[in-house]
């Protein structure tokens, strides 16, 4: 049994050897994902597609608790579209798949394959909004993209993936901006909330800005490996796509003016997140909100008489309470091959029952991030359950947040930013100039990641040129 269970548990990279490997590893193994046959693209499995419908889920019903809904816009978007505002083209352009012939015949003109949907909600929002009464005009998408990635991993970064994008429109600045935030804030709770991933939250820098945006904002997670993640964005648009695409409104006072824009958007790189933030070397750990099984069942001497009738009992009691629940009650793998297996996927919580178990009236639980084993009385089991899965998840985002402090330094020297860009985030002080920005991610591969909303200074002068500093700002290499 022992070296059975250590040539399982040898299928994946240790994270300390290769960190890349083992996420791939990872992903590959648990059937989370699989390559797709054109480069830079995935197959996301049920597994991993599971864990994306329930962040769908938990989503989505935030968003129309802040009075969004959901629509669709094509995939298709003609060329002239994406040329209108020349900041947006020029940043997407590098990335852009374009769609130049139907079935045997040349395009009059060139289609771009959604890389992101302002231009052609825009002409749709141009050609809905009339009034003052129209506004705010709030939806979202819940689609796939396209962009043409030179370097891909799994969920991180693909050639096409899955996403939600959010489209407002307002009467006035005030109110976009209200919204830019409030959306940024529906990010965080959602990732510290459901994913367990602590967050910082700010602004990113001119250069790390969303193209054609007015303001950009951020959420950036810590990876275990020192290196960030952007986990979500929201951008206040002003009114740059307003005057090109000619979205007006009469206003109240009888003049016409253009309408103040938002966008937001996160996307199957979250999942990716929860491997890198959460995984060990079994494989995944999943936080329980988004975990496509909560809890799995292994009937212990499944063939004894009472076992697997008991086994789906409680099945059914805990599915009754809301809890996702598998009976593993497979036949010809040992139960040492089944705890590997459901460690390495990732199931929050583990449970034998068998016929002792049966006799004591209790069952044997084991959290996965833990491992640690104990015993509960079948009696009230649902609420044990239920508090040992926000257990889980409470311990899981102070675990995260642990390692994000110890992996976050103070710099007032460059010298002090070089070396710890090489562990993880830097906490520093910045003079705003686009190229001190530039020489920095030169020399070092880092980049800013955002500025937090409340600036504490804690030098006069820019970490990198020595010039009077005007931002508190995070730097750190990322994904």
């Amino acid at each position: 049994m022992a070296k059975k269970q250590q040539e399982f548990v040898t299928q994946i990279t240790p994270r300390e050897e290769n960190f890349s490997q083992w996420y791939t590893d990872v992903v590959l193994k648990t059937e989370m994902v699989d390559y797709g046959p054109v480069k830079g693209t995935m197959v996301i499995r049920p597994y991993g597609y599971g864990v994306w419908e329930l962040i769908q889920k938990e989503m989505d019903a935030r968003f129309k608790a802040t009075g969004h809904e959901n629509a669709y816009f094509p995939l298709l978007i003609p060329k002239s579209f994406l040329e209108r505002e020349a900041e947006h083209v020029e940043g997407f352009a590098p990335e852009v798949a374009w769609v130049t012939r139907g079935g045997t015949e040349e395009l009059a003109e060139p289609l771009v394959v959604r890389p992101t949907s302002e231009t052609i909600i825009c002409e749709m929002y141009a050609k809905w909004l009339q009034s003052w009464r129209d506004l705010p005009m709030m939806m979202n998408q819940w689609c796939n993209v396209v962009r043409w990635e030179k370097a891909t991993r799994p969920f991180l970064r693909t050639s096409e993936f899955l996403w939600q994008e959010g489209h407002t429109l307002h009467a006035t600045a005030e109110e976009a901006q209200e919204e830019t935030l409030k959306m940024l804030e529906v990010y965080r709770e959602f990732a510290e909330n459901v994913l367990a991933i602590p967050v910082f939250c700010g602004q990113k820098s001119e250069r790390e800005k969303f193209a054609g945006a007015a303001a950009t904002y951020s959420i950036e997670a810590m990876m275990q490996d020192g290196r960030a993640l952007q986990a979500g964005t929201s951008h206040n648009l002003g009114q740059h796509f307003a005057k090109v695409f000619d979205i007006k409104f009469l206003d109240k006072d009888g003049s016409h003016k253009y309408a103040w824009q938002t966008s937001w958007g996160t996307s199957t790189r979250m999942i990716g997140a929860i491997v890198m933030v959460h995984g060990d070397e079994r494989g995944l750990v999943l936080p329980p909100k988004v975990a496509p099984i909560q809890v799995v069942i292994l009937p212990i001497a499944a063939h004894k008489e009472g076992v697997l009738d008991k086994a789906y009992e409680l099945k059914a009691r805990l599915e009754a309470a809301g809890i996702r629940v598998k009976v593993d009650d497979r036949e010809g793998q040992s139960a040492g091959w089944k705890f590997n297996e459901w460690e390495m996927r990732g199931v929050p919580m583990r449970m034998e029952v068998g016929p002792r178990d049966i006799e004591n009236g209790q069952v044997v639980v084991v959290r996965r991030d833990t491992l640690e084993k104990e015993f509960l009385p079948m009696e009230g089991l649902e609420a044990a359950i239920e508090e040992r899965l926000q257990l889980v998840h409470d311990g899981l985002y102070q675990k995260a947040l642990k390692l994000r402090e110890s992996k976050t330094v103070d710099a007032t020297t460059y010298d002090e930013l070089k070396a710890g860009v090489e562990k993880g985030f830097v906490h520093a002080m910045w003079c705003g100039d686009e190229a001190c920005e530039e020489e920095i991610k030169a020399e070092t591969g880092a980049t800013t990641r955002n500025m937090p909303f409340e600036q504490k200074p804690f030098s006069d002068v820019c970490v990198h040129c020595g010039k009077p500093a005007k931002y508190e700002i995070y730097f750190a290499k990322s994904y």
